[in-house]
């Protein structure tokens, strides 16, 4: 791989992973949120389901990541 190609990898690396962090932070968020509702005894279905939205869209970032790392590696 060129040198270029590895820049390249690189940033689009840094970029994931600034958007795993983010991700990681909003999922703790709507977690405190889903506990603080469940207290209350209020109604949890919407939380729930974005929740599960948002988890499935941390999957998609981590199998990025995992990715790009693997090409670095190769």
């Amino acid at each position: 791989m060129t040198s270029r190609g590895t820049e390249a990898i690189d940033d689009e690396l840094t970029r994931i992973e600034g958007e795993v962090v983010r991700g990681e932070r909003q999922l703790a968020e709507q977690e405190a949120l889903l506990v603080a509702l469940q207290r209350q005894n209020e109604d949890t279905s919407k939380v729930r389901e974005e929740l599960e939205r948002m988890r499935e869209q941390q999957r998609t970032r981590e199998h990025e990541r995992q990715r790009l790392l693997s090409l670095l590696r190769s």
